[in-house]
């Protein structure tokens, strides 16, 4: 039950991406549109991924992920019934508050249910093998789907998968839950919510509004303000979702900064994979879902390895080669015009997808490595967590480049050209950030051998938490 319930989550985060060219066409909306479909997701999950992993503990492992997969199920149905672009974005909304429930909740119970080490790690190879079947399924299903039905069958796809996830569950998922699990941080929760929205507010809307007009000029103060008081109450506050001391760790800082990239440059540029390849180069919404594959399919296959040669080359090593890879592939990939054939482009996708799965799972492994074992359930959270902040940026700024380029008489097509690169470059950079700066650093508890985590894929707007409770 809670490897179908994250494979239903990452299936709906590929099969979207299919959808954009439809959605955008059906819909009568702008790229704006497009970026609050994905963002407003994403970023609810960001925000609350950590809180959920919490609730599960406080209030019911079991009760928790059915309670996430009946909002994400509903939030599906009404994605597919919006008769606007508010209420689909609405939707999406609920869908992030779902997902954040479910998604921490499906590897806790997974935990509790498998307290053998051995058998723990079979349950969880298991899961991770689905989350790479949904990932990998779904450009081509939404392909089909939306080729077939529109767009709004890619979120019906998710109601008889929620359906009978809740009837069985109630059935045979077993409860638990940790009584000493922490307070919830409400106030943290909410101004980490606040800001980072009021910031992606600023970023998606000043193409269109003004970069300097008051509204999109006051929504970046407040992005500053509220965030600089999430700082204050996160580093007073008894029980914070957020501890700022774990950050006084080098391995800790360098490794988390360095998802913010990750998330940054994949999630920024997926989101225009498929508008490329139909909008530029005219490929149908199917065609397009086949032919964004080799990414994925890269990701799917490097991924389990990542860990292995981690330990064996060590963090840096592979961290650095990985954002290389896929900085490079972004770069070139902003050398591909409508004239391009796909023999020239696939090689380009399955580069970014290699490079970028090279990097997520030795990321977390070094932030885990960096905290004691008693905090490395959290420590995972913290970097699935940034790497979603980086994705609801990414998702923002590359699209304002593309807007910015537009409204200054280029085409789309150039547009993208330049999103690509700027996220070829900004990756590269990380490369060198983590060349020069990710080494090791002693944990809080020195005495206590560090943790590794499990080597479940990574995907760009991956949601799985490691938990250790």
């Amino acid at each position: 039950m809670a490897c179908l319930g994250q494979f239903m989550v990452l299936l709906d985060n590929t099969i979207v991406g299919a959808a954009l060219p439809d959605m955008q066409q059906r819909l009568d909306t702008q790229l704006s549109g497009l970026q609050w479909i994905v963002d407003a997701y994403v970023l609810l999950v960001a925000m609350l991924l950590l809180s959920g992993g919490v609730f599960a503990d406080r209030f019911g492992r079991k009760r928790v992920f059915l309670a996430g997969v009946a909002v994400f199920t509903l939030a599906s149905v009404l994605c597919a019934v919006a008769p606007s672009i508010g209420w689909l974005i609405t939707g999406r909304l609920v869908q992030g508050i779902g997902a954040a429930a479910l998604s921490p909740a499906s590897l806790a119970l997974l935990a509790a249910a498998y307290p053998v080490p051995q058998e723990r790690v079979k349950a969880i190879g298991l899961w991770a093998g689905l989350s790479g079947i949904g990932l990998a399924a779904g450009p081509v299903a939404g392909g089909v789907l939306v080729d077939a039905f529109g767009w709004p069958a890619i979120f019906l796809v998710n109601v008889p998968i929620g359906a009978v996830l809740l009837l069985a569950g109630l059935r045979v998922l077993g409860e638990s839950r940790n009584p000493s699990a922490p307070a919830i941080d409400i106030p943290g929760t909410v101004l980490s919510a606040l800001g980072v929205g009021a910031l992606t507010y600023g970023l998606i809307e000043g193409g269109s509004r003004g970069w300097t007009s008051p509204l999109i000029l006051g929504a970046f103060a407040a992005a500053v303000v509220i965030l600089a008081l999430f700082v204050v109450v996160e580093g007073r506050g008894a029980t914070p979702m957020l501890p700022l001391r774990l950050f006084r760790q080098q391995l800790f800082t360098v490794s988390n900064t360095a998802m913010v990239v990750v998330g940054f440059a994949l999630m920024g540029s997926s989101f225009f994979f498929s508008q490329f390849f139909v909008n530029v180069q005219g490929s149908s919404i199917l065609r397009a879902g086949l032919q964004t594959l080799p990414t994925t399919l890269a990701m799917v296959v490097v991924s389990p390895f990542a860990s292995r040669l981690a330990a064996r080359y060590g963090f840096r090593i592979v961290v650095t080669v990985g954002l290389v890879l896929a900085g490079a592939g972004l770069v070139a990939l902003g050398q591909v015009h409508a004239d391009t054939g796909y023999g020239n482009v696939w090689w380009r996708l399955a580069i970014v997808g290699v490079g970028f799965a090279l990097t997520m799972s030795p990321l977390t492994g070094a932030t885990i490595q960096a905290v004691s074992p008693q905090e490395g359930g959290l420590a995972s959270g913290v970097s699935s967590t940034t790497r979603q902040i980086g994705a609801v940026l990414g998702v923002a700024v590359l699209g304002a480049i593309v807007r910015t380029r537009e409204s200054g008489g280029a085409s789309f097509e150039a547009g993208l050209n330049s999103a690509f690169v700027a996220a070829g470059a900004v990756t590269l950079a990380g490369a060198v950030f983590t060349g020069l700066w990710l080494v090791k650093s002693q944990p809080a508890d020195a005495s206590a051998p560090p943790v590794q985590p499990a080597d479940p894929p990574t995907v760009t707007t991956g949601l799985e938490v490691r938990s250790s409770r």
